[in-house]
């Protein structure tokens, strides 16, 4: 007897869009009118991670995707959710994409990544290095933070020059990091954005700490197939790139994933590797959706299938010289009828309670009349959830004449 194989199911590039949007929470519902920390916990458990950076020239960054998916919310409820104690905790920070928060649920699934960073493996050089050299610093960090709990690296520092610009560590700080990496320590909070750190055992709920010990493979395998679901579609590389998982673990476990049925094999159009999704994909009519996207949006970050989904091609020039910039310092991407159809450079300008508009670049599809009433729109909004009265658009580009006849059309007032 012969057992015939379903068939293949084939994605348009237009339909892949269409699932990856929906995956990643670009559903094109309304939100609720009141936002709830469930609705943020629930987001966030959907994506299984948001990316933490530094950067605050509009916000930062982890608080924009939430707000790119749910609207106007309120910055407090990731807060509590990220950094309140005990059975209250929802996530955690730990190195997942990179610098991240990620739901409770997932800290067993990133035991293994803690191992291997206590044994010297995955981690900085420089940290890894620190680890073999400075087990005496370690041992005395880690013993301040079980007497003191919470606290900050600049509390327990002995240094006594200047620190130097960027990533000029004290041992004290470097000791912390390694013991986070290593799961010894975790971040119970935030002082402005300094991590305060203390034991897991006072942070995290204990049902999550007692969680019977994974084997590396299965959670390998978990991490696996969480990407899948919050990707909708990806190739190996696509998925392996979500919580920054190895090639050689990422393709085995795909591989048994997909012969245990977890998975399926997909083709999409246009796409020369192997693509992967959840069985019994269901593609969605039409995705309605707009929104400007933090540059670390998990929807964006992996810039290859950015480009292969959209055909946008999206570079950060934070750390470009200022006239070797193309579109700007920090741009966002604005999301509209399933495309990536501008890039805006923005900046709230705090002490003068305004939103800058610098620059406004539409892509080769350009932005029609209604599009530029939702990027008016968005812009709108996106000033009132950042607490800023006025908007000064400072392009003199003809998309920012278009813009400024969008805001005239919907009664918004601009500088």
């Amino acid at each position: 007897m012969v057992v015939q194989r379903p068939s293949q199911q084939t994605l348009s590039l237009k339909q892949a869009r269409r699932v990856a949007l929906a995956a990643q929470g670009f559903s094109g519902r309304q939100p609720p009118a009141t936002i709830k920390a469930s609705h943020v916990v629930q987001l966030i458990e959907r994506l299984g991670v948001v990316q933490i950076d530094s950067v605050n020239a509009l916000v930062r960054s982890h608080y924009l995707p939430l707000y790119s998916r749910l609207g106007n919310y309120s910055q407090t409820l990731l807060d509590q959710a990220a950094w309140s104690q005990g059975r209250h905790r929802k996530l955690f920070e730990y190195w997942g994409h990179e610098a991240s928060l990620l739901p409770v649920e997932l800290y067993p699934l990133m035991r293994w990544r803690m191992q291997r960073a206590a044994q010297g493996e995955g981690i900085y050089q420089q940290m890894a290095k620190f680890g073999r050299e400075q087990q005496t610093t370690i041992a005395r960090v880690l013993q301040t933070v079980r007497e003191r709990g919470a606290l900050g690296a600049g509390s327990i520092s002995t240094r006594q020059e200047r620190a130097g610009p960027w990533w000029d560590w004290s041992a004290e700080k470097h000791a912390l990091e390694w013991l986070f990496a290593a799961g010894e320590v975790t971040v119970s909070g935030r002082r402005g954005f300094e991590r305060l750190y203390d034991l897991p055992e006072r942070v995290l709920p204990s049902a999550v700490l007692n969680h019977p010990e994974l084997i590396e493979a299965d959670a390998q395998r978990g991490l696996l197939l969480h990407a899948i679901k919050a990707l909708g579609v990806g190739t190996e590389k696509d998925i392996r790139d979500y919580f920054r998982q190895d090639s050689l673990p990422a393709k085995t476990g795909l591989a048994e994933l997909l012969e245990a049925g977890a998975i399926q094999v997909v083709r999409v159009d246009g796409w020369k590797q192997p693509t992967y999704a959840l069985p019994g994909l269901k593609v969605p009519r039409k995705v309605e959706a707009s929104a400007l996207l933090s540059p670390f949006d998990s929807l964006i970050w992996e810039r290859a299938r950015t480009e292969r989904l959209f055909d946008f091609r999206y570079r950060l020039e934070i750390y470009t010289p200022q006239l070797k910039r193309v579109y700007g310092y920090y741009v966002l991407p604005f999301l509209y009828n399933e495309h990536i159809a501008a890039r805006i450079d923005l900046r709230a300008e705090r002490a003068a309670g305004r939103l800058a508009v610098h620059a406004v670049h539409e892509e080769e599809t350009g932005l029609d009349e209604d599009g530029t009433l939702a990027l008016a729109h968005n812009l709108r909004q996106l000033a009132d959830w950042l607490g800023l009265p006025q908007i000064q658009i400072n392009c003199q580009r003809a998309s920012a004449g278009r813009l400024r006849g969008a805001f005239i059309a919907l009664g918004h007032d601009f500088l």
